[in-house]
């Protein structure tokens, strides 16, 4: 049971991070949520220490230590113990047994996701290897940009070449590993428990929210403990819906199944219940050559990319934008400019973490505006203000990324326009069409579209609130549903008819459908459990029970796929909780694993190291992932999108086969000073990967420092 007294450690840091910063959450927040946001302070508090620790190591005042980190901790407890002081707001009935119920769901999610993971918890594989190697980066920086762990320098950048990604959520997870002290390779499983833990309780605060100010709009309405029951049920369904729940791909589990790469209309194969048949990645890849995941599949395979990341910042936005909606409510409205910086803040974040993000919630937050306040002063002061202040909170990471998107493509585009070629932004390529059938889109989306169907019903049945001219907190939660799922809907179709132009031929739309289509789950996941609170207040009958069956049908298509998922990666989930994301090392490759441990203890700063280059997706690039340390070419395929060329590790492949096989001397030494090269790592995959291996040389030239404990593998220090 080691792993719990792990998990508890990193829990109380997450708790106290969390009471540090309650006080801001409640004063933004305030009296609009029953909960005053409790759940938000932890990623408030994540997010203001990053961003203060990403500052001051950008701009050379503020190095990447645990001192600089607790001094800004310090600096949060001293202004919100300010606030503390100067809170006049009346604590309700409810409120404390709702945030103690919140803690406790925080604990008991960030335990589940901790034991589950803790059944096979290897850092490889997918794309894990990206994901760590920046953290690992990172932990070793003491400014930023951190080193890019794939392309070491050479004689144009001596100093070695910045990570060109967006890095800022692996920097948050950098930052809790650092102030927790504990194994990086321990700490990518509890970051991953982390987010999950915190986007069940955001997603239930958000939702109850939702819930209690739909509820007190009833006449007669009042906060009982079976209401308040009521409304813990609804958040557990919306937090389920978003986190753990899949799309009607399920419905397959129903039939014959079908070859991975040739899906069929399930109606085509149908037979009987044979989940066995049912293979669930087959829910993100249903649309040929697309991708269209969602948040429980990420759990599921556990790469940290910046989607994933950037869940618990979603989620904090889209609660502003509705708190945004419930302060209409109020004589006056949100007459202060705080929350529209705020919300320039967090689409800086986004951009920052997941590029795709910052673009779709600006967007929708300009959609907001215009909405409230047309085409006036004053939509056009908070869309300065907006824009303006998302530049500003996004500058230090913009002046050192190059965006690797190179237009806007137009998907089957009509031959006049191929033979133009490019309009502006706009890319005409021939060849390029692809068509997702209705029957797909369904699949993936049905569920929601069939939820924004009864909430359209239901309104247009609701003519009191279509003739009211009272804006009330009813009016203001339909009119952020009926966003939420036209918004959503709207990211969906975007794909079928544009995409943005990356270096993938065949699926040139994937990315674009990938990173739209996660949102959009998101939004019209909340937006669904407003429509099962309708239907609950609505009065008994046989429409209301026809609803209601609806959505309980196509809702337990959705809950079938985490018991799928889970135990299709995880096992039975039987073993002994492991939380070393490193121990497969031990069994495929206890050479590497003693180099690691030994660099990672040894060696300090980034020094550059030389190990076989190998493709994307593969075991290759291990010892750089796990140290941080810059090799001199990484994942060609990534490089190659990261930095806009093959050529990038294209023209230093031929470098690096000189270097481990070439017996010349003199060449050898010139590109170890070419790359400024440190250590040499000899073990399996240097000597499969380069047959005619000269290892000898690399005592010439230089010093073994280091064997492995089988004898397997070597390090070489250069002179």
């Amino acid at each position: 049971m080691e792993w719990i007294g792990i998990v508890a450690k990193w829990y109380f840091m997450l708790l106290l991070l969390g009471i540090v910063c309650f006080p801001i959450t409640k004063k933004i927040f305030g009296t609009f949520f029953l909960d005053f946001a409790y759940p938000f302070s932890k990623i408030i508090a994540i997010l203001l220490l990053s961003y203060a620790m990403f500052v001051g190591g950008t701009i050379k005042m503020l190095p990447f230590t645990q001192f600089s980190l607790f001094f800004l901790i310090g600096l949060l407890v001293f202004v919100n113990g300010f606030l503390f002081l100067h809170d006049k707001k009346r604590e309700e009935r409810f409120s404390t047994p709702l945030i103690v119920f919140e803690e406790f769901l925080f604990i008991a999610s960030l335990l589940f996701l901790a034991f589950v993971r803790g059944q096979e918890p290897s850092i490889r594989g997918l794309e894990k290897f990206m994901d760590f190697g920046f953290m690992q980066s990172i932990l070793r920086s003491k400014y930023f940009p951190p080193l890019d762990m794939w392309l070491s320098g050479d004689p144009l950048n001596p100093a070695g070449y910045p990570i060109n990604y967006y890095y800022f959520g692996h920097l948050a997870g950098s930052i809790l590993i650092r102030l927790c002290i504990i194994p990086s390779a321990v700490g990518y499983n509890l970051i991953l428990a982390t987010i999950f833990a915190l986007a069940i309780t955001q997603v239930f605060s958000i939702t109850t929210t939702m819930v209690f100010q739909y509820f007190s709009t009833i006449k007669h309405f009042v906060l009982s403990t079976y209401s308040f029951v009521k409304i813990i049920l609804l958040g557990l369904i919306g937090s389920f819906i978003v986190n753990l729940g899949g799309n009607l791909h399920t419905i397959y589990a129903f039939t014959k199944g079908y070859p991975n790469e040739k899906p069929l209309p399930f109606w085509e194969i149908l037979s009987h219940y044979n989940p066995t048949t049912y293979w669930y990645p087959n829910a993100t890849r249903f649309i040929p050559f697309t991708i269209h995941e969602f948040p429980i599949y990420s759990y599921v395979v556990a790469d940290l990319h910046g989607h994933v990341f950037d869940i618990p910042v979603v989620l904090l936005t889209l609660s502003l934008l509705y708190l945004f909606f419930l302060k209409r409510t109020e004589k006056g409205g949100d007459r202060g400019i705080f929350l529209t910086i705020a919300l320039g803040f967090l689409t800086s974040i986004h951009y920052m973490t997941n590029a795709f993000d910052g673009p779709i919630y600006l967007l929708l937050i300009i959609l907001i505006f215009l909405f409230f306040f047309r085409l006036s002063y004053e939509f056009f002061m908070r869309l300065l203000l907006l824009i303006s202040s998302f530049l500003v909170f996004s500058l230090p990471f913009s002046l050192f990324f190059s965006p690797f998107v190179s237009g806007i493509g137009v998907n089957c585009s009509p031959d006049f326009l191929v033979r133009l070629g490019k309009l502006g932004p706009f890319l005409f390529e021939k060849g390029n069409c692809q068509s997702s059938p209705f029957y797909m889109m369904f699949i993936l989306w049905g569920f929601f579209w069939v939820n924004f169907s009864i909430f359209l019903y239901l309104l247009f049945q609701n003519k009191k609130l279509l003739e009211s001219r009272t804006y009330t907190k009813q009016t203001a939660l339909t009119i952020f549903l009926f966003f939420l799922f036209s918004f959503g809907s709207f990211l969906v179709l975007i794909p079928e008819f544009f995409y943005i132009k990356d270096i993938y031929p065949a699926h040139f739309r994937a990315n674009t459908m990938f990173k739209l289509g996660y949102q959009a789950f998101i939004m019209m996941g909340i937006a669904s459990v407003g429509v099962l609170t309708q239907l609950k207040a609505l009065s008994r009958g046989i429409k209301t029970f026809f609803l209601n069956l609806v959505f309980l049908f196509f809702f337990l298509l959705i809950a079938m796929y985490p018991f799928f998922a889970i135990p299709s990666y995880y096992g039975n989930l039987n073993r002994k909780v492991e939380l070393d994301g490193s121990r497969w090392l031990y069994t495929f490759f206890p050479e590497d694993k003693d180099i690691i441990d030994f660099l990672n203890s040894h060696v300090e700063d980034q020094p550059v190291i030389l190990e076989a280059q190998g493709d994307s997706y593969t075991d290759y690039e291990r010892i750089s992932a796990y140290t941080g340390l810059p090799t001199v070419a990484g994942w060609w395929v990534h490089e190659w999108l990261w930095r806009g060329s093959p050529d990038v590790v294209g023209k230093r492949i031929p470098d690096i086969v000189a270097l481990y096989e070439s017996k010349d001397l003199e060449l050898t030494k010139k590109l170890i000073e070419k790359y400024n090269i440190r250590f040499v790592v000899v073990s399996k995959l240097e000597k499969q990967k380069y047959p005619q291996l000269n290892e000898e040389k690399f005592s010439v030239i230089g010093k073994r420092i280091f064997r492995s404990k089988n004898n397997l593998g070597a390090l070489y220090q250069l002179n």
